[in-house]
């Protein structure tokens, strides 16, 4: 432990900073969760882009705080950003898929021993 009263001030300016940032990281890392968890599940549009915001407020002003840098921040926002516009891409597609498979029934194969009996 510090002797000095300036290294204690210090010290308790310290854990007040960490404590701090430990909560802005934990908002920050919840509402990225969030995201990504909505673009693996398939989420509508207007979820994804909702969510796309939050995420993006808060990572900026995780960065305006200096938690994290602020082109760890730039960084971060394109790469929501590139997942987001390839789900919000990909999704029709799929469901388009889905749909073909679905209304075109499975026939089965004959052989010739089933032919037979």
């Amino acid at each position: 432990m510090a002797n000095h009263a300036q290294a204690i001030k210090r010290h308790k300016q310290s854990l007040k900073r960490r404590d701090r940032n430990r909560d802005v990281r934990s908002e920050m890392k919840t509402t990225v969760k969030k995201l990504r968890t909505a673009i693996d599940e398939g989420a509508p549009k207007e979820t994804l882009a909702e969510l796309y915001r939050d995420a993006e407020s808060t990572l900026a002003r995780t960065g305006r705080k200096g938690v994290i840098k602020k082109k760890t921040v730039a960084r971060r926002v394109g790469r929501l950003a590139k997942a987001v516009d390839t789900a919000l891409k990909s999704a029709p597609k799929a469901k388009a898929k889905a749909k073909a498979t679905a209304k075109s029934p499975v026939k089965k194969k004959t052989t010739a021993r089933a032919k037979k009996k």
